[in-house]
């Protein structure tokens, strides 16, 4: 009988993000269709909100690593946190968000612990006790479903791919696990936030706008209007909560001082770069060739605005194309808005 694991750190607030609860989502399923129970396993500096979040969520104990050591991301402290973790709950299969403290730590923990892990997850199913992962390869351009027999097998969960868990909260009992006090010579002395003070990546918006290398360049005036595209811009993310990516070449001009000041290559996406999942995307002054394409392969409705009626997104690939001029478009867009 395959024993489940959620595993998962809490917030600053102590609290579980959306990717954790939709990690959970799968975990969940996971074990009604072994027909097994499921536990959970948090850390932090203190998880008893993270475990109220989840109380009636089915989990038949919830297990904590807490304490000051366990607060801001760290790899050493970290892996020994889900190792301990995963060896006091005995689980054979863990299952975890595929967030950066997770990412970080998933190699060594499954070396820790002999067993096997797999990222990238998008599905997990079970037929006839046999657990099967889905995932993507080679920059998420193949879908492929795999099978293990070694254990603990460790799977992390893409966001975006399931339902987030919204089960009621309630008052949860946390049994304590300790961790073993591990030496480590990192040090949090501080977050820096980007240079132009704007927050444009949201996981959660509901619309994905993407700039292209088009908004830097000559307009039909004969000169640039870099100022002027980082308003319209900055005005319609600040307005709507959309998030913002951008195309390789646009952010590939930060370094010649060319390009908006809240654009940097965290924003890139493409086949070099992410492939966010939201429910709408609206793409300008970008050519929609393949690599644009990857980035936006899990974009449900897909807008672009190009002046070029032959661009890559006119060949099939987005849903409505308007051809203009995306300076012009974007100004009527937020006085709509």
């Amino acid at each position: 009988m395959e024993n489940i694991l959620f595993l998962a750190p809490v917030e600053a607030d102590g609290r579980l993000a959306r990717p954790a609860l939709e990690a959970m989502t799968a975990a969940v399923a996971l074990a009604k269709s072994l027909g097994a129970t499921w536990t959970a396993g948090l850390w932090g500096a203190d998880v008893q909100k993270g475990a109220d979040q989840i109380a009636s969520c089915g989990a038949v104990k919830i297990l904590g690593v807490t304490g000051p050591a366990m607060d801001e991301p760290k790899y050493a402290s970290d892996a020994s946190a889900a190792a301990a973790l995963v060896k006091t709950s005995g689980a054979t299969l863990v299952v975890a968000p595929a967030v950066s403290r997770i990412n970080r730590v998933a190699g060594g923990l499954a070396r820790r612990l002999g067993g096997r892990v797999d990222t990238h997850v998008t599905e997990l199913s079970a037929e006839g006790g046999k657990v099967s992962a889905v995932r993507w390869y080679y920059r998420q351009r193949l879908n492929g479903s795999l099978t293990r027999a070694s254990r603990p097998w460790i799977l992390t969960v893409d966001p975006g791919t399931q339902v987030a868990c919204a089960c009621a909260p309630g008052k949860a009992v946390v049994e304590s696990v300790p961790s073993p006090a591990v030496p480590t010579k990192t040090k949090v002395t501080g977050k820096r936030a980007p240079s132009g003070g704007t927050q444009t990546i949201r996981p959660d918006a509901n619309l994905l706008f993407v700039a292209g290398a088009g908004w830097c360049k000559k307009q039909a005036d004969g000169g640039t209007h870099v100022p002027q595209a980082e308003k319209l811009i900055g005005d319609f993310l600040s307005k709507t909560q959309s998030s913002l990516g951008g195309s390789k070449s646009m952010v590939d001009q930060s370094g010649e001082g060319q390009v908006i000041s809240f654009m940097s290559h965290m924003n890139q996406i493409g086949q070099t770069g992410s492939t966010p999942r939201h429910p709408k995307g609206l793409a300008t002054c970008c050519h929609g060739e393949e690599p644009h394409v990857v980035g936006w392969r899990f974009i449900t409705e897909r807008r672009a605005v190009n002046l070029n009626a032959g661009c890559g997104w006119a060949q099939g690939k987005a849903d409505v194309l308007y051809v203009a001029d995306a300076f012009k478009v974007m100004e009527e867009i937020n006085k709509l808005v």
